[in-house]
């Protein structure tokens, strides 16, 4: 594939001053209509050292608006980036609506350099190409363009211009140990550029690849496919159809098996047998805190569930033996305007826990096919391929080693209509009980539907549901807590 590129192709300098100062111009225009048309745009520079990278990096950035792009020249992970999986940190540098990232270096160095290093083995890599394709797919189907680039050199021009920046005074720093070992080998680096343009060039996010001995010649080619590739997302705006939202019944059609109904709601604790396994089974979450720090294991449980269902008082009761220090409470409510300028994951990337701590969500990203389904936020499109991106997500997190713990605390129609009561005619609850919730309640058919397809596509051996009987919250507080430190101890166990 790199082979068959031909690396003595050139462009003379008149011809490349004319081409340069066009494309340049298309450029500072297609800034502005991504702006103006909210299109995201992530561009993804990788190649050799010293192919000319930071060099066409900053010729295009002297000609847009510095308000609408960012550059993210990426470097080894810190201390506090490792502590998260591998895709965390690109996550929180992707472009809001209408700007442009540039990647200079990126995901991609996962899977070239760490691996010519050996700080990835071979047997990792299927995993994180899968993860990789993912992550650019999702971004697409979000409504982001892509463009990647992989600058080739000559093994002669790549030791030519080490050894040239090298000798300069102002530029020598520039040159890493990791370049010359690059150079050192050659081949071997080229076989694994080969294998992973093979395997992540895709229809949503294709590779460029660029002969980058003429760096006149390399620039002009970049720009150009960069250009095409806006041009073309741009142009394929105006085609998307206005969303149609259609009632939640004609959405909403039951499924089998009905999940929720063989929960069985009759099981329940006396306030006495409550006070003893609630004290027993808070001692024995409260003993792993020590071995989650030190074993360096993030812990990530979710409560999903009916409005009224306790998950208010699960997480009061799961946290009240732990160190504050220890874990955080998420709640999630409606997305912000910055966070729906991002992909709506976005947000959930932003809070996840560092190796050692445990993070609580309160509400989660389910709300895309639950809520957002239900009352029509969320377009057909959206909330369908939601199941997958969810499914590709929590598998990011449980390969990485997160101990993932998902709850679906289950009522009965009846037992929340009591609570409704309870919180209305009670001062101190009756800021609990809301207008939207009274809502939520005449629409319980449709929700029961959205629920039991959400368990059912989104349960994996990885990260399955657990649905609790929550009609009586003492049984409810304590089945929490035995789920979520079995879930601690069986991966302690698999260390």
């Amino acid at each position: 594939m790199l082979e068959n590129l031909d690396l003595d192709i050139s462009l003379d300098k008149e011809t490349y001053d004319a081409k340069i100062e066009v494309l340049m111009k298309q450029l500072r225009s297609l800034q502005l209509a991504c702006w103006e048309k909210k299109l995201p745009a992530i561009i993804v520079l990788e190649g050799w050292a010293a192919a000319g990278k930071g060099a066409l990096v900053k010729q295009m950035v002297g000609y847009m608006d510095p308000r609408g792009f960012a550059v993210h020249p990426i470097w080894p992970p810190s201390a506090a980036e490792k502590g998260y999986p591998f895709l965390w940190r690109f996550w929180q540098q992707l472009p809001a609506r209408g700007k442009i990232g540039f990647f200079y270096h990126s995901w991609y160095t996962h899977v070239l350099e760490d691996r010519l290093f050996d700080r990835v083995s071979d047997a990792q890599v299927p995993t994180v190409i899968r993860q990789i394709n993912a992550f650019e797919r999702q971004m697409v189907d979000d409504g982001a363009a892509i463009a990647k680039f992989w600058i080739h050199l000559s093994k002669k021009e790549l030791k030519h211009r080490l050894k040239k920046l090298e000798d300069d005074t102002l530029q020598a720093w520039r040159v890493r140990p990791e370049d010359w070992k690059q150079a050192k080998k050659y081949q071997e680096y080229t076989t694994l550029a080969e294998e992973m343009v093979a395997q992540t060039g895709t229809g949503s996010a294709p590779w460029t690849l660029v002969e980058g001995d003429c760096q006149r010649w390399a620039r002009v080619k970049v720009l150009t496919q960069m250009a095409a590739t806006i041009t073309d997302a741009l142009d394929r705006l105006p085609m998307q159809s206005a969303p149609v939202k259609l009632p939640p019944q004609e959405r909403l059609e039951p499924t089998e098996p009905d999940l929720l109904a063989q929960v069985d709601l009759t099981q329940s604790l006396s306030p006495d047998e409550y006070k003893q396994q609630l004290r027993e089974e808070q001692t024995r979450f409260g003993k792993l805190q020590q071995s989650i720090y030190e074993d360096k294991i993030p812990v990530l449980v979710m409560f999903e569930g009916w409005d009224a269902a306790g998950k208010g008082g699960a997480i009061k009761r799961l946290t009240d033996v732990l160190d504050p220090r220890s874990y955080t409470v998420n709640a999630f409510g409606a997305p912000t305007d910055e966070e729906k300028a991002h992909p709506y994951l976005w947000r959930f990337w932003r809070r996840l826990p560092t190796a050692g701590k445990i993070s609580i969500c309160d509400r989660s990203w389910y709300g895309r096919v639950l809520v957002e389904r239900v009352e029509g936020f969320a377009t057909e499109p959206e909330w369908r391929r939601a199941y997958q991106e969810i499914n590709e997500f929590e598998e990011q997190l449980t390969s990485f080693g997160c101990v993932l713990v998902k709850f679906w605390l289950h009522i009965s129609p009846d037992e929340q209509l009591k609570r409704f009561t309870e919180r209305q005619n009670n001062p101190f609850k009756q800021y609990k009980l809301t207008e939207e919730d009274w809502r939520n309640r005449e629409k319980w058919n449709y929700y029961e539907v959205a629920v039991n397809q959400m368990i059912q596509r989104t349960s994996t051996p990885l990260a399955p549901w657990t649905l609790i009987a929550a009609n009586n919250k003492y049984y409810a507080r304590v089945k929490v807590i035995q789920t979520v430190t079995q879930a601690i101890r069986n991966q302690l166990k698999r260390r």
